[in-house]
């Protein structure tokens, strides 16, 4: 069994005034098959948080750890990061135009893999998930996410996500912007993933619809960058019906 372990975690940003600290002692233990929802108010250093993992420049470790399975992720470039198995998914998806969908996804799991996907094994396996996604073909010879809605963007995600298989993946705020039917697409593609592998999953969401559809093990409430509150499913009911206000409160 894989283990993502976060311990005493501290993560600061530079702003004009100098490094401001956003994460403030955060501690999360993610095992495989495991899904832990984590919702908090804006500003409150979630998605901080999963850029930190995935080793985003802007953010500073000033102290903590983060290990997977025993290794040390922090000391890890980000392809290292990708290939010991973990994949972040993106609030903002960014456009990388040039290259198309097909040969980003193909290059992609060739560097996880060390090797190349049997090229008739990968085209049928890219669009048997395109068409769970319920994406057009036609998207896979388009350039990444040049012109894709905020809903096509999203579906590109877990697209990516269902292809290289990670031991552990991390969605940011996956839910943001997306319309009923296209949550429900999303969602259903999270939990293919979740249902033929091992795989953790780490998700970060303002808001507990998603969580009607993807149900967490865990859920944690972020406030002020670290862990407030911790329990199962009925922490989101409880959000739910009253908010953030009862931690918010606390932490002022």
């Amino acid at each position: 069994m894989a283990t993502l372990e976060i311990r005493d975690l501290h993560v600061s940003v530079e702003t004009e005034q100098g490094p401001k600290e956003i994460l403030r002692g955060v501690d999360l233990t993610i095992a495989s098959g495991q899904t832990h929802a984590i919702m908090g108010p804006n500003g409150s250093g979630k998605s901080t948080l999963a850029y930190s993992i995935a080793g985003h420049p802007k953010y500073t470790i000033t102290s903590g750890t983060v290990t997977l399975d025993g290794e040390d992720l922090l000391e890890m470039s980000v392809d290292e990061r990708a290939r010991a198995g973990l994949f972040l998914a993106m609030q903002y998806p960014v456009e990388v135009a040039g290259v198309t969908v097909s040969n980003f996804l193909r290059t992609a799991k060739t560097a996880i893999d060390g090797k190349a996907p049997s090229l008739r094994h990968w085209v049928k396996d890219v669009k048997g998930a395109m068409d769970n996604l319920k994406m057009d073909p036609e998207f896979a010879e388009r350039d990444v996410n040049l012109g894709f809605s905020g809903g096509e963007k999203k579906r590109h995600e877990i697209l990516q996500m269902e292809l290289l298989k990670p031991k552990f993946a991390v969605l940011d705020e996956t839910d943001s912007g997306l319309d009923v039917d296209a949550l429900k697409v999303v969602s259903e593609g999270v939990n293919r993933v979740r249902e033929n592998s091992e795989v953790g999953v780490l998700l970060i969401t303002h808001y507990t619809r998603i969580l009607r559809y993807i149900k967490p093990d865990f859920v944690h409430v972020f406030v002020d960058g670290k862990v407030a509150a911790e329990g199962g499913p009925e922490l989101a009911d409880e959000l739910e019906a009253n908010g953030y206000d009862r931690w918010t409160s606390a932490s002022v």
